[in-house]
C-alpha cells in the first residue's frame, strides 16, 4: 500500500483517502450511520451493518496503516481493545512474553483479565534478550514490546527481538504509542505486527478514544476482522474522523514534540533537584546509541526522578502543563506514574523497576519550549503551599 516514492509528509494528508465520489467533498466525510440501505437480498454496495463497515473507519485504518509500511489497518474503540483482540486472536489457550514496563492497563489486561482465559504472560525486561529468550516456551505465540516504554523510556532491540521471535515461533508486536511511525517504524525492522493508543499522537488532539492495529499477514488480518466484527469494539465514524484529521499534521506536530522534548530532557538532567532524567535522545541514556539506530527523532515524553516533595511539588505546580493520564496532545501533561497511569501496578512491582512516588512523567505538547521549560522551573522552585 505504501508508496516509497511519496515522502512521509504527503502520505500523512492524503495515504487511504479521495475526494468523496457524490460531491467531489475533499474531506472524508463523517458517516454517521448504522446501517446500510440494500439494493436487495443479498445484495448491498459492500456494506451491510456499521460494526462491519464503515467508510469513514476505513479511510483512518488506510492511513495510518500507510503510515506504518503496512498492507492491513484495524481500528479499535481503543489501544487496549486493539491489544485485546490481538492477543486473544493469536496466543488462545498459549503463552506470551511482553516487556514488564508497559502501560499500567497492558500490565493490568495481561495479569488480570486475560489470564482468566488460559493466556499466560511473563513479564520481562525486554532489553534483556537472554531474558527474553529464557522466557518463551514451546507454547509462546507472541512478544509484545513497549519501546520507548512507558513510562521509564526503555528500549528494546526491535531487529534482535523480531529475530528470536521467529526462531521460537512467535509474532513480535511493537506498541509504537511513545514513538508514533514519524520517529519509528517497527515493521521495517522485522515487526509483525504494531499497535498504536490512537488517542495519543495519531490523533493529537485529546478528543479521542481509539486503538488500532497494523499488519501484513492476509490471513492475520481476516481473523482479526472476524473477532472484531464478533465481540463488536469498534471506533464511532466520528471518532475515526478525528483521528484521520490528527493525522494529517503528525509530521508537523511530531517535529514539535521532539524539539521540546529535547529541550525538557535537557534542563532536567541538569537541574539540581532532579537525579535522573529518562528521554533517549539524552547521550546519557543507557541505549541511547541503539535509540539512534532504530528511531529518526525521541518524542515528547520524558520522566524524571526526583524526591517525593519535589516531584509532587512539579507536577502540582506547573501552570502550563495540565495533570492528567495521558500524553500525545498538543497540550503538555505532566503525571507521577505511581499515583495514576500505574497505579494498579502491585508495588513491589513498580517498586522493582523504579517506579517511585518521585517519578514525574512529562508529556511535551506544541507550546513554545522556553515556556514549558520555565514553567517547570518556576514548579520546583516553589516553597510548598505557595
Amino acid at each position: 500500500m505504501s508508496d516509497p516514492t511519496v515522502r512521509f509528509g504527503t502520505r500523512c494528508v492524503h495515504a487511504g483517502q479521495s475526494p468523496e465520489s457524490v460531491t467531489g467533498a475533499i474531506t472524508t466525510p463523517v458517516f454517521q450511520t448504522s446501517t446500510y440501505v440494500q439494493d436487495g437480498l443479498g445484495r448491498h454496495r459492500g456494506y451491510e451493518y456499521a460494526r462491519l463497515q464503515n467508510p469513514t473507519r476505513e479511510a483512518a485504518e488506510a492511513n495510518i496503516a500507510d503510515l506504518e509500511g503496512a498492507q492491513h489497518g484495524i481500528s479499535f474503540s481503543s489501544g487496549l481493545a486493539a491489544i485485546e483482540c490481538l492477543v486473544k486472536t493469536v496466543a488462545a489457550g498459549g503463552h506470551v512474553v511482553s516487556e514488564e514496563n508497559t502501560y499500567g492497563g497492558t500490565t493490568r489486561m495481561f495479569t488480570q483479565v486475560l489470564d482468566r482465559l488460559g493466556i499466560e504472560v511473563t513479564l520481562v525486561d525486554t532489553r534483556d534478550l537472554a531474558a527474553v529468550r529464557a522466557a518463551m516456551r514451546s507454547d509462546t505465540r507472541l512478544i509484545h514490546l513497549e519501546t520507548p516504554s512507558n513510562p521509564l523510556m526503555r528500549i528494546a532491540d526491535i531487529e534482535a527481538l523480531a529475530s528470536a521471535a521467529r526462531v521460537g515461533g512467535a509474532l513480535l508486536c511493537v506498541d509504537n504509542t511513545f514513538a508514533s511511525p514519524f520517529n519509528q517504524t517497527p515493521m521495517a525492522l522485522g515487526a509483525d505486527v504494531v499497535v498504536h493508543s490512537t488517542t495519543k499522537y495519531l490523533n493529537g488532539h485529546s478528543d479521542v478514544l481509539g486503538g488500532v492495529v497494523v499488519l501484513d499477514d492476509d490471513a492475520l488480518a481476516d481473523e482479526l476482522f472476524f473477532v472484531r466484527k464478533s465481540t463488536g469494539p469498534v471506533p464511532g465514524p466520528f471518532d475515526s474522523w478525528l483521528t484521520l484529521r490528527g493525522t494529517k499534521t503528525l509530521h508537523l506536530r511530531m517535529r514539535r514534540h521532539n524539539e521540546n522534548g529535547m529541550r525538557i530532557a535537557e534542563f532536567l538532567q541538569s537541574h539540581p533537584l532532579v537525579r535522573r532524567a529518562h528521554y533517549p535522545g539524552l547521550a546519557s541514556h543507557p541505549q541511547y546509541e541503539l535509540a539512534s539506530r532504530q528511531m529518526t527523532g525521541f518524542s515528547g515524553m520524558v520522566s524524571a526522578e526526583l524526591a517525593k516533595a519535589d516531584a509532587r511539588r512539579m507536577a502540582e505546580g506547573t501552570r502550563i502543563f495540565r495533570l492528567a493520564e495521558s500524553l500525545g496532545g498538543v497540550e503538555s501533561m505532566i503525571c507521577i506514574p505511581s499515583l495514576m497511569t500505574h497505579a494498579s501496578v502491585p508495588e513491589e512491582v513498580r517498586l522493582r523497576m523504579g517506579i517511585t512516588d518521585g517519578l514525574v512523567r512529562v508529556s511535551a505538547g506544541i507550546e513554545d519550549a522556553a515556556d514549558l521549560v520555565e514553567d517547570i522551573e518556576q514548579a520546583l522552585s516553589r516553597k510548598d503551599g505557595t
